[in-house]
């Protein structure tokens, strides 16, 4: 497989999981929580399937394109294991969906990456919020696997649901 085939698998796998996702925590009061703004692709694509919902977006630094930069008040910059704390404490276990794209570019980097901030972010969801994460996330306590959405790939996105 080409890497521009294995971009669109991906790109595919994660709009699928999104709106999966949307339609799992429609009855779920509380923000969407975007990690990793990076371009701004799936914050818009979040704005569009959530509207109305509050999207709270963590990243180190902006880099998106203009018209898909979250208001100040969205917006955590910084180190993730400095922000996470904050959004705690502003947020607490409110968030109705989770979306986690915080890859380094290196497999075993991103995945030590999630494994660590996984916990912390638990922490910041509702009873029944779903968590779309391009790496694995196992052994958090009280997340728990959800099926993926017919035609995604195992391995290719992940879900788990906060029970």
């Amino acid at each position: 497989m080409s890497r521009l085939d294995s971009a669109i698998r991906r790109l595919q796998a994660q709009k699928a999981a999104l709106e999966d996702a949307a339609r799992r925590a429609a009855g779920i009061d509380g923000p969407a929580l975007e990690f990793g703004l990076g371009n701004g692709r799936t914050y818009d694509h979040l704005r569009a399937i959530l509207p109305g919902r509050r999207i709270v977006v963590f990243d180190r630094q902006v880099a998106a394109h203009p018209d898909c930069v979250p208001p100040d008040e969205d917006l955590y910059l910084g180190d993730l294991f400095e922000t996470l704390p904050r959004a705690l404490a502003d947020l607490g276990h409110t968030a109705a969906i989770a979306h986690l794209d915080i890859g380094t570019g290196d497999k075993a980097g991103s995945m030590a990456l999630v494994a660590r901030a996984a916990p912390m972010i638990a922490g910041l969801l509702a009873h029944g919020a779903v968590v779309v994460s391009d790496q694995p996330i196992e052994g958090v306590p009280g997340l728990t696997p959800l099926p993926l959405p017919p035609g995604v790939d195992d391995g290719r996105i992940h879900m788990l649901q906060r029970v």
